[in-house]
């Protein structure tokens, strides 16, 4: 059987926790920050968790089990 490669935009995108969550960035800190306030630019600089509803096809693409 061949190996399970994992996804390489996956593997640059989310990040193990040690409790075996699923850390991620938030998305809109890119550009057009202008019209973005400070207290949103703040909010979105944080690190976030995966949703459960989407844990199952985040690991999958990880090639965690």
């Amino acid at each position: 059987m061949p190996k399970v490669k994992t996804n390489s935009g996956a593997k640059k995108r989310f990040a193990l926790t040690g409790s075996g969550k699923i850390k991620r960035k938030h998305a809109f800190k890119r550009h057009i920050l202008t019209k973005k306030t400070k207290k949103q630019k703040l909010g979105l600089t944080h690190m976030g968790l995966v949703s459960t509803a989407d844990m199952k096809s985040v690991r999958s693409l990880l090639c965690l089990r």
